[in-house]
């Protein structure tokens, strides 16, 4: 009888370690497998990043408020998709945005975020990204799919230019307007649209300009070439540069307007905290740079090997993205570049703009339906 049943343990001991064999290979060695394949046989080739060219060291910022939810607001919350950028027009104190679902926005903030008032403005049929107030107080909008566009007051819009070198732009991006009437936007990939934008941060390779319009003689100019995803643009005080964000470079560079260096681009900050979207001049001295995402760690080790980029895209193609953003924000750096205080949350992600106006910081955001809004005041960086 004691054989019989040492068999039987025996035999069940055998069908256990053939069916664990069986787990092993269907959860282990074949996704390692099909892993292998896919990434053989996917052409997607990403490209070594030139971080070389970043400042060794990390910047440091001497005044953090890392709650940047504790105590926001939110505006217009439900009635506004993805308010991307903002523009503040101080007569009347209006806010105005683009959305995702093709609208530019008119906001009218009171004192109660409650009693705010959002008004469907003008439709692009496109997505608006950078926008800004003209000279005449009209509206100057980036649309990723239509082009550079001018909204009059009254809500006319016309296309100002949607090609290049006799070729269509791919993805208009950023855009501010100099006191003698000179536009300048971003584009930033020739390569990919807004729906595909994810594949030009993964393939890491210069594919955007900083371009320049002149509504004088209706001629679109390239300035400057070869740049990693190319996005938010602001015009310095003094007129004399045009500051622009390097998204996947981390970074901001300036080129020069005027004088015997025109033409030519300075880095003016680097190594930056997190990964830069619009910057906005709040005419108190500061720039505001928006994070969509902190770099660190998932970002960080992405950019440094084209490998993670490849695998990443793949699982993208196969299976979806995965959401990797955390920690957006927003940077102050005065003047020269210098850092000031970094505003962001943990929770937060995908900011894409903001500025200060008055007391608050005023925050957009490229998926989130609101605006974000902070008394600086009460919840300063310290």
């Amino acid at each position: 009888m004691s054989e019989v049943v040492t068999e039987s343990v025996g035999a069940s001991d055998r069908k256990r370690s053939v069916l664990w064999s069986y787990a092993v290979f269907l959860t282990v060695i074949v996704p390692i497998a099909l892993a292998v394949v896919f990434y053989r046989v996917d052409p997607f080739d990403p490209a070594e990043l030139p971080l070389h060219e970043l400042a060794q060291q990390d910047l440091v910022v001497p005044r953090v408020n890392d709650r940047l939810l504790h105590g926001s607001e939110f505006i217009g919350s439900g009635q506004m998709l993805g308010p991307e950028d903002i523009a503040f027009e101080p007569e009347s104190g209006v806010i105005y945005t683009g959305c995702a679902d093709g609208w530019v926005k008119r906001v009218k903030v009171n004192d109660s975020v409650s009693d705010s008032v959002v008004e469907n403005w003008v439709y692009t049929g496109g997505r608006p990204l950078g926008l800004v107030l003209g000279l005449n107080n009209e509206v100057i909008v980036a649309d990723a799919f239509k082009g550079l566009l001018n909204l009059s007051r009254n809500g006319n819009m016309e296309l100002l230019t949607d090609e290049v070198e006799g070729r269509k732009l791919k993805f208009a991006d950023g855009v501010d307007v100099a006191k003698d009437g000179m536009i300048y936007f971003t584009e930033a990939s020739y390569k990919y649209d807004l729906s595909g934008f994810i594949w030009d941060v993964f393939e890491g390779k210069p594919h955007g300009s900083l371009m320049s319009f002149d509504p004088t003689t209706r001629r679109t100019k390239v300035l400057v070439r070869n740049l990693y995803f190319p996005n938010g643009v602001q015009v310095s005080p003094d007129q004399k540069s045009v500051i622009f964000c390097e998204t996947v470079m981390r970074r901001c560079k300036k080129y020069i307007r005027e004088g015997e260096r025109e033409g030519s681009v300075d880095m003016f900050v680097d190594n930056l905290v997190g990964v830069p979207d619009n910057i906005r001049y709040d005419g108190e001295e500061h720039y505001w740079i928006a994070f969509s995402t902190s770099v660190k760690p998932y970002w960080d080790i992405a950019f440094k090997y084209p490998l993670v980029r490849k695998i990443l895209a793949i699982v993208t193609r196969y299976i979806g993205r995965p959401q990797m953003e955390k920690n957006g924000g927003l940077l102050a750096i005065d003047m020269e570049g210098k850092p000031i205080a970094h505003y962001y949350d943990p929770k937060l992600s995908m900011i894409s703009g903001g500025n200060k106006i008055g007391r608050h910081l005023y925050i957009g955001f490229l998926h989130h339906p609101y605006i974000m809004r902070l008394n600086l005041d009460q919840h300063a960086a310290s």
